[in-house]
């Protein structure tokens, strides 16, 4: 018999239900008997806090081969809380930041079903659908199932869009088990009857909170239509805002809440600092930065894919060499600025926002927000792409006049003040005379925030062009909209040249990087 937690905590609707034994580790105040037999094919009883190796899941062993080639010697946190979940047929909602080991923590769960149970493959269908909001995310996934699953006969594909159809079509023309997919060419598939979803039997929505930024809301809701009801599903966000926590409610049931870490969080090896300086003077800010510090390698943030075009352009005239990558570069091109920055040949990579997800990449060494970001959580999120693996890692955030309002922001989210460089601006005055001059605005309220990138909706396959975010330390700029002072509105760009025009998202638009 397993426990029934009636801690509302544990759900996204406050209902009790019956979970894996992680409920029991974490000290559930509420335990009760659940009511009947346990369910068919559920795993041994495993006491998570306990687990010290990937022994203990019970995997097959032609799974436990792959982990011993990969050298994976203790599970994250994550993987021992939604490993046994998820090999328990649960749905599960899991809060976890990039980083944390999360593919593999849905990704081997499911092999272990996929070996345990094996079918013959359905023409123009597959088992198991994957969502991610990106190609590089969306192409790192799949190479975590091929990874984990490479001593199995388990037939895997990506349909991404930025790449032609037809390679894809053929690939899913005699079935496979597990398809990875961005929403956009998951349904121009479905559209071009290249894809049946009649036969899913988990589905796995990675980065949610990302998906919904991006104006996918109605892409997923299509897709969930065309899947049958009787089914496995796997949420993971990064934030848990309260339309992952709608959206959740209405795809998922009885689901296990599983979060690995407040999702206010900072990592405590991460060193933060704020530079106050005038808008203008941001790129001479961010060139002292990138040659003043000691860089292994820095990823640079901009609001936009124009913004991310203009500081490449300005630091290699400071001599600084620098890749961008985001949405209107061909998949060639980030493929290769990305390849250039994993191996150390570019120290410098520059990314939007919405870029950011899904980049995996060791050895950053300093994060730089170029403008603070309108949402407080993107922050904590951005600093926790440094200090990975037991390493320090540095966040220095460019903060003008005008962004003060989200400094307290996340200040208060974080519940510590950020520590400023009191260091000369290009007016004479100092950090702390630019940081008390906006205090005294403090009264005034800050527009509405804005998630979305400036970009116009474009058409399938061009908005999953995300870029990654290395995971590191890396010299970030996050140029996003902001609010004056006074709260006068959006700002349409940054005042480096001339003015751009504003874009405008339209009632149901997906938003392109």
């Amino acid at each position: 018999m397993r426990a029934a937690c009636t801690d509302s905590r544990q759900t996204v609707s406050g209902s009790p239900f019956y979970p894996h034994d992680t409920c029991i580790a974490r000290g559930c105040p509420n335990p009760q008997r659940r009511p009947g037999a346990s369910r068919t094919g559920a795993p041994a009883r495993i006491e998570s806090s306990s687990l010290t190796s990937f022994d203990g899941f019970g995997l097959n062993d032609a799974i436990a081969r792959a982990i011993v080639e990969e050298k994976y010697a203790t599970p994250t946190p994550i993987q021992v809380q939604t490993i046994p979940v998820v090999m328990s047929r649960r749905d599960v909602i899991g809060i976890a930041q990039t980083g944390t080991g999360k593919t593999a923590a849905f990704a081997l769960p499911i092999l272990q079903q996929l070996a345990a149970e094996p079918r013959a493959r359905e023409r123009k269908s597959c088992r198991v659908l994957v969502l991610s909001p990106t190609r590089e995310l969306s192409g790192q996934i799949l190479d975590s199932f091929r990874t984990y699953g490479r001593h199995l006969r388990i037939h895997t594909a990506l349909a991404i869009g930025g790449v032609p159809m037809g390679g894809q079509v053929r690939a899913l023309a005699g079935g496979v088990d597990v398809l990875v997919a961005t929403p956009g060419r998951l349904l121009d598939l479905v559209d071009n009857n290249a894809l049946r979803l009649g036969g899913v039997e988990v589905l796995v929505l990675d980065e949610a909170d990302r998906m919904l930024d991006m104006g996918f809301i109605h892409d997923i809701r299509k897709i969930v239509a065309k899947l049958p009801a009787k089914r496995q599903t796997l949420l993971f966000s990064a934030t848990m805002p309260s339309t992952i926590t709608a959206l959740a409610a209405q795809l998922l049931r009885d689901p296990v809440r599983v979060a690995v870490t407040p999702p206010a969080s900072t990592v405590e090896r991460v060193v933060q600092r704020i530079i106050h300086v005038d808008r203008a003077a941001k790129p001479a800010a961010l060139v002292d930065v990138l040659r003043r510090d000691t860089i292994d390698r820095a990823l640079v943030f901009t609001r936009t894919k124009h913004g991310a075009d203009k500081v490449v352009r300005q630091l290699t005239n400071a001599g600084i060499a620098a890749q961008a990558i985001h949405g209107n570069k061909s998949q060639g091109q980030r493929e290769r600025a990305l390849a250039g920055f994993r191996r150390g040949e570019v120290k410098t990579l520059v990314a939007t926002d919405i870029a950011a997800r899904g980049i995996d990449v060791d050895g950053i060494s300093h994060v730089v927000n170029f403008d603070l970001p309108n949402i407080p959580e993107t922050y904590v999120h951005r600093i926790g792409r440094t200090a990975r693996a037991g390493a320090d890692g540095i966040a220095i955030s460019l903060c003008d006049r005008e962004e003060l309002a989200f400094l307290r922001d996340i200040e208060k989210l974080i519940g510590k003040s950020i520590p400023s460089d009191n260091r000369p601006r290009a007016n004479g005055s100092t950090a702390n005379d630019h940081h008390q001059a906006g205090r005294r605005h403090a009264h005034r309220p800050a527009a509405p925030r804005q998630r979305h990138e400036d970009t116009a909706g474009p058409a399938r396959g061009a908005q999953e062009q995300a870029g990654d975010a290395p995971h590191g330390i890396a010299s970030v700029a996050f140029m996003r909209r902001g609010n004056g002072a006074g709260g006068a509105g959006v700002q349409a760009t940054p005042n480096w040249g001339a003015g751009r025009k504003k874009s405008r998202r339209g009632h149901g638009r997906r938003t392109a990087f």
